[in-house]
């Protein structure tokens, strides 16, 4: 079938939920993502593009999140457990190109604490498959090449490293990016689907919490 953009709404996992990024969630937001340590290795143009304060941050976000034509930004919460329905997170549908039926699933960073928890394989999870669900046919996942964590991450997905666009984008801090970038086909859909799905049943039904029991991957873009 054609490629449609989703109609924006809530979706509902075990672990999380993604719920349609509002300004009001800014505050949260800044508060689970606006940390050097996701910025650290790349995320958002690096430790350079850290933003020091609520403003710099409203500026990021901004920029980062705000819903386009061809964009639909998350925000990622948790479900279930002492921390139920606390904003861990954020992940936007982007690039949306119907008629070559691309989407690029990216600008997706989360509070440290559920690095390497179940959240990060629920999102994707969730993410590919409302892109597939809805016509797209192939779906990019990027990172920093030197964010050597978000490129283990994705690659645990079961994305397809297709290689490295050199000289890819600016920092804040004036050097150049080199972009790993990676895609997952709807051929490739099934396998990446099931291997998901078989990560958050080793997971189980126990609910992710804050308390730091994960053992990290963080954000991509």
């Amino acid at each position: 079938m054609p490629a449609t953009r989703p109609l924006v709404h809530t979706l509902e996992g075990r672990h999380v939920a993604l719920t349609p990024l509002a300004e009001h969630d800014l505050p949260a937001l800044r508060a689970a993502i606006g940390r050097p340590e996701v910025f650290a290795g790349g995320f958002g143009g690096g430790p350079s593009a850290f933003p020091v304060d609520d403003e710099s941050f409203e500026r990021f976000a901004r920029a980062s999140y705000t819903p386009a034509a061809d964009a639909i930004p998350f925000a990622v919460r948790l479900r279930g457990g002492p921390d139920d329905g606390t904003l861990v997170g954020a992940t936007k549908l982007g690039d949306l190109d119907l008629p070559n039926e691309s989407a690029h699933i990216g600008w997706t960073g989360f509070d440290p604490r559920v690095w390497g928890t179940a959240v990060n394989p629920e999102v994707k999870l969730m993410m590919l498959g409302l892109a597939f669900d809805h016509g797209f046919g192939r779906v990019r996942l990027q990172a920093d090449a030197v964010n050597a964590r978000s490129r283990a991450a994705i690659a645990k997905l079961g994305a397809a490293f297709e290689g490295i666009h050199r000289r890819a984008m600016r920092r804040p801090d004036g050097t150049w990016r080199d972009t790993a970038v990676y895609a997952v086909l709807i051929d490739d859909w099934p396998a990446v689907r099931a291997g998901l799905e078989a990560r958050l049943d080793a997971w189980g039904d126990r609910p992710v919490t804050l308390d730091g029991d994960g053992d990290g991957d963080g954000g991509d873009r």
